[in-house]
């Protein structure tokens, strides 16, 4: 007997009929002879909702009560969807994120999860029952109040239940067949991967791939879980994340290999875009040493993310120099607004804030030791010409970013440019990609 955690994002139980879907599936999931836990996102856009619902009663509404406001969504599902497995001849029972011992940070909103101690839900499975989770929440036990876990908690309570389970697979469904080599509605012949290692998804995630969030893939790494990716609309096999010294689970069911055994890893696994970020450029900075460090430190205390950094000395002012750096649009006018109060202390001329930029990155393990991967990229762009104004490598990475407007154009012709293409099109089925 196998356990399996499953966890099914918001356009998978968005309506009634979509919950009596998910729970024919994970019946049958039981009724082949697997213990199952659940870990369910609020239904539909619901967490859209109730922010639009807070935010109209108070305009700044208070961290703690959004928290428990918020967290009502998943409690909602889960509750549905234990009625509805019940209502198909077997027990389900449905937990808190508090009751299922996922322990937290107190940080509302974007609480990080500490420790997982699962005891009422080994002792449910133990009775035979179908465990459902809500997911996106968790405890703090100093405050012992509720908190939420922010972008992607559904998808993380999902692994650290499997880590703290001991799960076979943790099995993520959204509304694509798995992990593509693009976004299939911004490139309709992305191919779907069959495996992909946790380290290219974890860059892939970073830069803007939707079908699995960062914090879970680093978390299954961390702790050695299986991630296998895949649709709640079709039985097909999605897409398995194998992390260190993992084997396809392809080669354990004794399915054809022959096509891969042996082969290279390829060049570029896929192609991610990024329209979430901004880009400040603080001009005409003293090109002096401590300069860079004084502005990062204002930058630091906004609390915002950087990603990209770049500077050029200018040539028009002797002992001036430019900065540009992105971060997530929406800390980027505060930040702006941080720098330019403090222009005269900085000793800068002038700042830029652009929102109007998008970020294409190509991820491969076979970059290592491979080379033109480069130029492949940016021979694709220059032929359709389309502009880079900020590049940024890793090991197994390229970012560049663009204007927006060119961002759709330049995943499809870098895509092609790189042999990614399928031979048909891919299916979306419900259309949000969670």
């Amino acid at each position: 007997m196998a356990l399996i955690v499953q966890k099914f994002g918001g356009s998978s139980v968005a309506d009634a009929e979509s919950i009596k879907r998910v729970a024919k599936r994970i019946v049958d999931t039981r009724r082949a002879g697997n213990d199952v836990v659940v870990a369910v996102s609020a239904m539909g856009d619901t967490t859209d909702e109730l922010l639009d619902l807070a935010h109209a009663v108070a305009p700044t509404p208070a961290p703690r009560e959004l928290d428990m406001l918020l967290s009502s969504g998943e409690r909602i599902s889960m509750a549905l969807l234990a009625m509805t497995i019940h209502s198909l001849g077997y027990e389900a029972r449905s937990f808190t994120g508090s009751q299922a011992g996922m322990i937290t940070t107190a940080d509302h909103g974007s609480a990080r999860i500490v420790d997982v101690t699962p005891v009422r839900l080994r002792e449910a499975l133990d009775e035979g029952a179908i465990v459902i989770v809500a997911g996106f929440q968790g405890f703090n036990r100093d405050t012992r109040d509720i908190t939420t876990l922010g972008r992607g908690g559904s998808d993380t309570t999902a692994v650290a239940l499997a880590a703290a389970l001991g799960a076979d697979v943790c099995e993520i469904y959204s509304d694509v067949d798995g992990v593509f080599t693009c976004d299939p509605r911004v490139v309709p012949l992305a191919r779907k991967l069959d495996a992909i290692s946790a380290e290219e998804m974890l860059e892939l995630a970073a830069n803007g791939a939707k079908v699995l969030y960062i914090r879970a893939v680093e978390y299954a790494r961390r702790h050695n879980v299986l991630i296998h990716a895949r649709s709640t609309f079709t039985s097909n096999e999605g897409t398995y994340v194998l992390g260190e010294g993992m084997t396809d689970p392809r080669l354990a069911k004794g399915e054809d290999m022959t096509d891969v055994i042996g082969k290279e890893e390829p060049v570029v696994a896929g192609v991610a875009i990024d329209r979430s970020q901004a880009k400040i450029t603080v001009v005409g900075v003293p090109d002096v040493p401590g300069s860079a460090s004084a502005i990062f430190t204002r930058v630091s205390k906004a609390g915002a993310n950087i990603d990209m950094i770049v500077q050029n000395v200018q040539s028009a002012s002797p002992g001036r120099t430019d900065i540009s750096f992105t971060l997530p649009k929406e800390q980027a006018r505060g930040v702006a607004q941080q720098l330019q109060a403090e222009q005269s202390e900085l000793g800068f001329e002038a700042i830029v804030h652009d929102d109007q930029v998008g970020k294409l990155s190509v991820v491969g393990a076979g970059m290592r030791s491979h080379s033109g991967v480069s130029l492949t990229l940016f021979d694709a762009l220059s032929r359709h010409r389309i502009n880079i104004e900020m590049i940024s490598t890793s090991e197994i990475r390229i970012s560049v970013v663009l204007r927006d407007t060119d961002l759709d154009e330049a995943a499809r012709a870098v895509h092609t440019a790189y042999g990614l293409d399928g031979g048909v099109e891919a299916t979306v089925y419900a259309g949000t990609g969670r």
